[in-house]
């Protein structure tokens, strides 16, 4: 991989909100969030690509839940780690976007998704300098155009690219090179840790502390004892809360976002996992004031 793209603006970190519990702005559940009562959840994430020109009903929905809430956008399609042109139009159009919502978080995939043309899956990258180098370079030039910070997110794979680093050194080289922010997926670190055996402690705790702003969370599928599937359609397993409680007390509580793509539950069930991050977010919180007075 090999790219001359250049940077030469320096942003500051910004954090994107305090913390808070948010899901995800589905179409399935527009009618469900425009009637959700206030206090049970603070922000709605979208992905720009599927919601950039929308008129119509959806655009009036999408309009007046971002008068209500907080919006973050994640976005799906930019193939950071790609070896064709950064799409730089695009680029503009989600400046627009986020500009046009005040949103001041805006985050993608430390992965690549196309190849002459949209691939339409989250396919990872070889753990190599050089795709450090390329995929830094690529991120910073977003930056750029932007005008913002961008995170990047840790995503789940199956069949590793080559690798002559582990992932903790390959995302820590990134962040570093970029000088980018992390969204922090705990449910991926834990499917990668059983389907590629190593431990999701050690994974955390190996995290630069300052890059991680943001964290989501989601359930998977257990295919077998060592292959999980990370699918977005099902409820948050135990030991994925257990992880995101740790994370918390590493990093700090962080805007959270609960996952969940297809197959969605009663409502009701939705919030009793967002209240779950509430009380790990209050755990962590009365934890710290402890250590503090104490």
């Amino acid at each position: 991989m090999q790219t001359n793209i250049s940077s030469s603006v320096h942003l500051d970190p910004q954090p994107p909100f305090e913390a808070t519990v948010g899901l995800g702005l589905r179409r399935a559940l527009l009618k469900t969030l425009r009637d959700a009562p206030a206090g049970d959840f603070d922000f709605l994430e979208v992905a720009p690509e599927n919601w950039i020109g929308i008129g119509g009903a959806h655009g009036d929905a999408l309009k007046l839940l971002a008068e209500r809430y907080l919006l973050s956008c994640h976005g799906l399609s930019l193939s950071l780690g790609g070896s064709a042109p950064l799409d730089e139009s695009f680029l503009e159009q989600v400046r627009g976007f986020l500009d046009r919502f005040n949103v001041t978080f805006y985050s993608e995939h430390l992965s690549y998704c196309s190849d002459d043309g949209q691939l339409y899956d989250l396919l990872p990258l070889p753990f190599t300098e050089e795709a450090v180098h390329h995929v830094a370079a690529r991120i910073r030039r977003a930056q750029d155009i932007l005008g913002r910070r961008l995170a990047v997110e840790n995503v789940s794979y199956y069949a590793a690219a080559h690798q002559d680093m582990d992932e903790l050194t390959f995302t820590n080289a990134v962040l570093r090179e970029a000088d980018c922010d992390l969204l922090l997926d705990v449910n991926n670190v834990y499917v990668n840790s059983v389907n590629h055996r190593f431990d999701p402690t050690v994974f955390l705790a190996g995290l630069e502390r300052k890059r991680v702003v943001a964290m989501h969370v989601a359930g998977h599928y257990d295919q077998a004892d060592d292959l999980i599937i990370d699918t977005h359609g099902a409820s948050v397993k135990p030991v994925v809360w257990s992880l995101l409680g740790q994370a918390y007390g590493l990093f700090g509580v962080k805007p959270t976002l609960l996952e969940r793509d297809f197959n969605f539950p009663h409502y009701d069930e939705l919030v009793g996992e967002l209240n779950i991050i509430k009380r790990l977010q209050r755990d962590a919180d009365a934890l710290v004031k402890v250590t503090v007075d104490g």
